[in-house]
């Protein structure tokens, strides 16, 4: 059950996903010279990482606003100055490369790479690339080990989002001693909070009468691999694009098989290419999130709602007993 992509590198990997800024976060211009600890995050997950560890010592502002397509993302000399100005930066390298470059070139004495407080994995075909890229990556002549990128999607596993917010609150500590405790505080709660999610994920994908799942965005991997699921993704193309007709045939025989009866779509892109499917293979539709970012559209306010939902769509589509 192979999904016929090649990974794009990680320097092309900014189309992976980035999303929205967190419903609490400060307005962008707000970033620097506070009285707080100022941190700038490069995408939701990470300024919500923030804004819970640190609580009422921090000022978060995220470099991806609400419902924008992260690989579209250049930074201003607004957000450079931001940066310069902002006591941390919290980011995922090769996650968005504009991001990585910019935080590279600014002088901000804590950087935290969230990619760095974890094990990345390379999950094969689990990848996904965006309309363009595939032929850029060729163009630039990258090998196929090249093409083979460690998949960043990891804050969809709340075990290693748990190990990265350890990470970040030991920064957050060491950047800031005078709030050190309330920062240790913070994230204790967090992770107890975290482990009790991937318990509720455990118990209720544990006996299900599929572990496929078929997916227009193969943002799952780590998510399938802990709950011992299978992703499949639809096609190599941009997400709003149709799936060939070999796909869909392959993909219709396996919907059979394995017994698949939805196809998940997300939020922030069409579900065209999704419904397209299901109405070859007569199968169902519905949302799987991967919380990239935060918009009116989301089936939750913040990442525990979403993630929530997330297991509720799963276990409906799966048949959990």
């Amino acid at each position: 059950m192979n999904v016929r992509r090649r990974l794009i590198p990680a320097a092309l990997a900014s189309a992976l996903g980035l999303g929205a800024l967190t419903a609490c976060s400060s307005d962008s211009a707000a970033t620097g010279n506070t009285d707080k600890f100022d941190v700038v995050a490069s995408f939701y997950p990470m300024a919500f990482l923030a804004e819970q560890i640190g609580g009422g010592h921090v000022n978060v502002t995220s470099l991806t606003e609400p419902g924008q397509e992260p690989h579209d993302l250049e930074i201003s000399t607004r957000q450079r100055a931001q940066l310069e100005e902002a006591d941390a930066a919290l980011f995922l390298k090769g996650l968005q490369s504009a991001v990585d470059e910019a935080v590279a070139q600014t002088g901000i004495k804590t950087k935290i790479d969230a990619a760095s407080l974890t094990t990345l994995e390379d999950h094969g075909t689990g990848g996904h690339s965006h309309e363009g890229e595939e032929g850029h990556a060729e163009e630039e002549g990258h090998s196929e080990e090249e093409e083979h990128a460690r998949d960043p999607h990891v804050w969809l596993d709340p075990v290693k989002y748990a190990e990265i917010a350890e990470g970040v609150g030991k920064a957050f500590e060491k950047a800031d001693p005078d709030h050190a405790a309330d920062y240790k505080k913070n994230t204790e709660a967090l992770v107890a909070k975290l482990n009790g999610l991937n318990g509720d994920f455990e118990n209720g994908l544990k006996n299900t009468r599929t572990k496929v799942f078929f997916t227009n965005h193969a943002a799952f991997g780590y998510l399938a691999e802990r709950y011992g699921l299978t992703q499949e993704a639809i096609s190599g193309l941009d997400p709003e694009s149709e799936p060939s007709g070999a796909r869909v045939r392959e993909l219709q025989e396996e919907a059979k098989a394995d017994g698949v009866t939805t196809v998940f779509y997300e939020t922030l892109v069409s579900d065209k290419t999704a419904k397209t499917l299901a109405r070859d293979a007569n199968l169902k539709t519905d949302v799987l999130d991967p919380l990239e970012g935060i918009t009116d559209k989301s089936r939750g306010d913040d990442y525990f709602q979403v993630m929530e939902a997330n297991l509720k769509a799963l276990r409906k589509a799966l048949g959990a007993k």
